[in-house]
């Protein structure tokens, strides 16, 4: 027993648990400098060889052309078509991911019992988890004949004369990029579902209010900041998407639609850009990757075109990332 003139010892080895604590500080500290100088070096190096390849070509040319064909004669560098396939691949996906998403989200976080919830979030996860060539595998060799089939049955029943898909379609590709990013879309709006207080789902039922209009006209704009930021990524993703893209598309750019006026106002026609999606769609990261592959030799200005593009591609995501922190920040809930 201690007597009451003494003092207990209470440091516990705090010289050594000091230095520790300091070995742990300093070790994660490393990790994310590291993460930041990785992340400014890679800025550097395309911020480098794209400022060459815009000294010999020009930014606007770079921008505005209409015609990609760095290895064909003659050799031009416009990013339209690119962005163009990047876009309609990216809208198609969209229409397919979004909507569902938010259903499946609507559906975990309202109507599926915890046992339904524990079963089938992982199954949606999974999806996640798929490698990106088996999905374009899966989009060549099963999808791409089943939209034929589903053509040639509407044509037959209507009377229309849709054309039939080529083996390179920007069709499938949407349709499996946008299966790709379901998951991140339900998984992050199912959260920000379940994240609203039940104080007001209960309001609502209190007030009379069927299940589904507590969760369409109380839940989803609670949660709004949260799924409108899993739009925002999930587009990112299918920006970026490459193996999908070039097994279900191919490597050919898309033609530029002729341009219409209205009111002096240029447009394309929606039945012009429709009819693109039936033939082959190259898009910023598969150009890239058959600049990576190809018989280019490093140095020259179709090598540094990949940094172009790669730093094109980089503004863009980055511009959906700030609008997504942005829209999370405007219309974040605070619940007390």
């Amino acid at each position: 027993m201690t007597s009451e003139g003494q003092t207990p010892d209470l440091s516990g080895e705090r010289g050594f648990r000091t230095v520790r604590e300091s070995i742990y500080k300093y070790a994660l500290l490393g990790c994310a400098v590291l993460s930041v100088l990785t992340t400014f070096a890679i800025i550097g190096v395309l911020v480098v060889d794209a400022a060459a390849f815009f000294g010999e070509v020009g930014l606007f040319t770079f921008l505005t052309g209409a015609r990609w064909s760095p290895n064909l004669q003659p050799v031009q560098f416009g990013v339209l078509p690119l962005v163009l396939g990047t876009v309609m691949i990216t809208v198609g996906a969209a229409v397919i991911a979004l909507p569902l998403g938010v259903l499946t989200a609507i559906y975990l976080s309202e109507y599926a019992s915890t046992k339904a919830r524990s079963i089938l979030k992982p199954m949606l996860e999974v999806l996640a988890g798929v490698p990106t060539v088996v999905y374009g595998y899966f989009a060549l060799v099963y999808i791409t004949p089943a939209l034929n089939v589903l053509i040639d049955g509407v044509n037959g029943v209507l009377g229309l004369s849709l054309p039939n898909l080529g083996l390179f379609n920007g069709l499938s590709a949407s349709i499996v990029v946008g299966i790709m990013i379901i998951p991140m879309v339900s998984s992050i709006s199912e959260d920000a579902m379940s994240a609203v207080p039940d104080s007001l789902r209960q309001a609502g039922y209190g007030l009379g209010a069927t299940k589904f209009n507590v969760s369409t006209t109380i839940v989803v704009p609670a949660a709004v900041s949260g799924i409108a930021s899993s739009f925002i990524l999930a587009i990112s993703r299918a920006i970026g998407e490459t193996m999908a893209v070039t097994l279900a598309a191919g490597s050919q750019p898309p033609d530029i639609p002729p341009v219409h006026t209205l009111f002096g106002l240029p447009y394309f026609a929606p039945s012009d850009l429709l009819a693109l999606y039936a033939d082959s769609m190259s898009t910023m990261t598969v150009a890239m990757i058959n600049i990576a592959s190809g018989d280019i030799s490093g140095g020259s200005i179709a090598y540094q075109s990949l940094f172009a593009i790669g730093i094109t591609l980089f503004v863009i995501t980055l511009t959906m990332n700030v609008i997504s922190n942005v829209i999370a920040g405007r219309y974040r809930e605070v619940y007390e």
